[in-house]
């Protein structure tokens, strides 16, 4: 059974959210927010294992809420449900440790899949939509000095050459099957290499991963 709370100022949305959510048998709502702050509480009490989080939200909104449950170390993912696929807003929430984000015009099935996704550890949003979210808002990543090129992040310090290279293409937007045929890998041993990745690296998910590589300028903008 996988658990969720649902948090958005919108009465009526939150209600939509519930009565899809309750028609199915293999999720269960645990509760409802109006607003970030009662979502973190709620968090709290209950654990829900996906939080289908609204962005803009009186008092507290959903950026800080969700970077708040994250750096709490909870196991809860946050899903950002936002109006335009290239919100700026969107980019945020990925940044602050969504593991991806659904726009509110989504069909049913593909709200419920996203859900299922992010609850088994999967990233909702494709590699290559990161990507392009990320190209769009590029402006708002670090900017290394240019006298002198900033010291090798330690996160890819334990990465073996095989393993940056993959991180790379991800942050490129490829994926599994792309990363097997291109690179002439079993796709066994790619879902083994980037599972690697993620815990060296700390990376909660895929779209983490990609966050990294233009961090750490693995990727730069195209």
């Amino acid at each position: 059974m996988t658990t969720v709370l649902i948090a958005d100022d919108q009465p009526m949305q939150r209600f939509g959210f519930r009565m899809l959510l309750e028609s199915q048998d293999d999720m269960a709502v645990v509760g409802e927010a109006s607003n970030g702050t009662e979502a973190i509480r709620l968090v709290d009490r209950h654990h829900p294992d996906v939080v289908l989080m609204d962005i803009r939200m009186p008092g507290l909104d959903g950026i800080e809420a969700t970077r708040r449950i994250i750096a709490t170390g909870a196991r809860t993912r946050i899903l950002i449900v936002t109006t335009f696929d290239l919100d700026e807003y969107a980019y945020d929430g990925l940044r602050a440790g969504a593991s991806g984000f659904l726009v509110k015009d989504a069909q049913p099935e593909e709200l419920l899949a996203g859900i299922r996704a992010v609850a088994s550890g999967d990233a909702v949003v494709a590699p290559s939509l990161t990507r392009r979210l990320l190209d769009a808002y590029v402006h708002h990543l670090p900017q290394s000095p240019t006298a002198d090129p900033r010291p090798e992040d330690p996160r890819l310090v334990s990465l073996t050459e095989r393993e940056r290279e993959i991180l790379t293409v991800i942050g490129q937007g490829w994926t599994n099957t792309e990363i097997a045929e291109r690179l002439h890998l079993a796709e066994s041993t790619v879902k083994t290499h980037v599972g690697r990745i993620l815990s060296k690296t700390g990376a909660r998910d895929r779209v983490q991963a990609v966050i990294l590589a233009y961090d750490t300028e693995l990727v730069t903008p195209a």
